[in-house]
């Protein structure tokens, strides 16, 4: 079957040959095969919420989505092992049934877990990884259609590859996540001076368990995000606020003002200020999936990168005043978020402890002047772009950010030697296989 794929923000599209839904691993099997004897190339769709061209492919394009479900709950080692098409959300709501979830979360639920973790999506955190630092084991189909099972003691290099592979490797079929117990938070929004914030910002990282903020250019103002475990009981929003506060403010009325803000960009300085001072007021005491996920439905262009901690006030600063330029119009907030370092060989974080800062501009809007000057910017603090967000790197722009990146390609060659699961973004990105 052949369709057009288009991903979630409309700027990414392919037709490939064939399209594939399978409901096993025995389908997903022959797919593999029927695509080696026609000289496919074969690319994994998830959700479509990367910005990038990952997907894209003119071979054989495969969902997983009728892969989503829990295969074993291991109560006692708090282990659960699920499908890799699965949902974020899904697989939330399914584990809290359990008494189980997930230790970090970004803030969208709609990406298949597989899908997350290839492109190393995190949440924020000091003391917490990124959504691949989680997973226990990973089964890989192979291009052969064999299943290998990888974890830190089989075959610590394939591990340490697949947790963030932008599926070079082969198609996730299984995983395998150390859940933790499921727990509350209670989340306090509340918008402060972004001075303030800079002057002490290890307090505000270090002072809780989850720490974010948002900036519009042109507002002094941070849309602040502490979200901390409570013994508290759940008490969520009401229906009506957080239709108001969910809906109408940050989708419809932000819809709206993004709108006119494209048609007469000398509007959009006053409109951020606006959209600062009534944007940032919420509390709420929920399960921590609930808490950790917001409905975003403004189609946007977005460019994120990972850069040391250390180095985010300064950066901050620098990225926000080139947002106030003239000329580039920027609708949209800055997004600022933490996490600490882990060993995935191609997660951004890897080996340190990372700010994470992303940029983003309103569907048909100019973005690239934007991003790439920004862009710069990140480069001088060695900065390592999300896999899935728009950036302009290349294999050789890229191998020296990676202490382990030539691990990654020993395995990329050991597990996939012919590149059946290449495609331009991957031979661009990684090189081509050989």
């Amino acid at each position: 079957m052949t369709s057009t794929w288009v991903n979630w923000a409309g700027y990414q599209m392919c037709r490939p040959a064939v399209t594939a839904r399978p409901e096993s691993t025995d389908e997903l099997r022959t797919v593999l095969a029927k695509a080696a004897a026609a000289g496919h190339h074969v690319r994994v769709a998830g959700a479509g919420h990367s910005f990038t061209d990952a997907v894209l492919t003119d071979g054989a394009l495969v969902s997983l989505e009728r892969l989503n479900r829990v295969l074993d709950v291991d109560s006692e080692r708090g282990l659960v092992r699920v499908q890799a098409g699965i949902s974020l959300a899904e697989a939330s709501e399914r584990m809290h049934e359990h008494g189980f979830a997930f230790p970090n979360l970004g803030d969208i639920n709609v990406q298949s877990l597989a899908g997350a973790t290839a492109t190393g999506t995190h949440g924020t955190g000091a003391k917490l990884m990124n959504l691949s630092a989680p997973m226990h084991s990973i089964e890989l189909m192979l291009a052969d259609g064999s299943t290998i099972e990888v974890n830190a003691e089989n075959d610590p290099d394939a591990w340490r590859a697949a947790r963030v592979s932008i599926g070079a490797l082969g198609i996730v079929t299984a995983i395998t996540v150390e859940a933790v117990p499921s727990f509350v938070l209670e989340a306090v929004e509340r918008p402060i001076p972004l001075d303030e914030i800079l002057a002490d910002l290890d307090g505000y990282i270090d002072g809780n368990d989850h720490f974010e903020f948002y900036v519009f250019p042109h507002s002094p103002l941070a849309l602040t995000k502490r979200n901390n475990r409570t013994d508290k009981p759940e008490k969520p929003t009401s229906a009506a606020m957080h239709w108001i506060n969910s809906r109408l403010l940050q989708n419809y009325t932000f819809e709206a003002l993004c709108k006119m803000g494209r048609a007469r960009p000398s509007l959009i300085p006053g409109f951020n200020r606006f959209a600062a001072r009534v944007g940032g007021y919420n509390a709420a005491v929920d399960r921590s999936y609930r808490i950790f996920s917001t409905q975003r439905d403004v189609r946007m262009n977005e460019m994120e990168y990972a850069i040391p901690r250390e180095h985010a006030a300064e950066a901050i600063r620098r990225v926000k005043a080139v947002t106030e330029r003239a000329g580039f119009d920027v609708p949209f907030p800055i997004e600022v978020r933490w996490v600490a370092g882990d060993d995935a060989f191609l997660s951004p974080a890897t080996g340190r402890d990372t700010c994470y800062i992303a940029v983003h501009m309103y569907t048909g809007m100019v973005w690239e002047p934007l991003f790439r000057e920004v862009e710069k910017i990140f480069e001088d603090y060695d900065g390592r772009p999300h896999w899935g967000k728009r950036h302009f790197q290349t294999a050789e722009t890229l191998r020296s950010r990676y202490p382990e990146w030539d691990r990654f390609i020993d395995v990329r060659k050991r597990l996939d030697p012919n590149g059946l699961f290449s495609n331009a973004y991957t031979d661009r990105v990684l090189g081509p296989v050989g």
